[in-house]
């Protein structure tokens, strides 16, 4: 991540950022007062409390970390003001239909970190945004899928 901007949505900056002051005002504190109780416990070569308490902190560390260079490094981006004049760029939701299949499908193409299929959020870089990325409405897109290629028509694209 040396000083290359990553794209993420206005939606996902945001949720970096209450993950962040969570972890530093609520998980932070919690687990000092952890490591604390469980030096209180006495000997720490066979504390278990103390084990697991230090790993979470260097987990906690490690994340407030991760997520400060992250946001350092971002471009945000709302889709709400995009213009792209109806073509599939990062930040707008296709509606697609499946050609063999017609089964109708909705995703938003979003930035790594916010990416979550069940929620109808997919990485800027997976095959399908890729696929998608530059076409228009009643445009085609071809993905190499692991059973085959397969054919999507873009029905919409919106900003939102």
């Amino acid at each position: 991540m040396a000083n290359t901007t990553i794209p993420i949505t206005k939606k996902g900056a945001e949720k970096l950022r209450d993950e962040l002051q969570r972890l530093k005002s609520v998980d932070r504190p919690a687990i000092i007062t952890a490591i604390a109780e469980a030096r209180a416990q006495g000997d720490l070569s066979e504390n278990a409390d103390y084990d697991a308490a230090k790993e979470r902190q260097g987990w906690i560390e490690g994340r407030i970390k991760q997520i400060e260079g992250m946001l350092s490094n971002a471009q945000i981006i709302d889709p709400s003001e995009l213009d792209a004049g109806g073509r599939v760029v990062f930040g707008s939701t296709v509606e697609l239909e499946d050609e063999k299949t017609g089964e109708a499908l909705k995703y938003q193409i979003v930035g790594e970190d916010e990416a979550d299929l069940k929620l109808g959020l997919i990485n800027v870089s997976s095959p399908i945004a890729r696929a998608l990325i530059g076409k228009e409405e009643g445009d085609t897109a071809e993905v190499q899928a692991p059973g085959g290629v397969k054919r999507y028509e873009i029905v919409g694209v919106s900003y939102q």
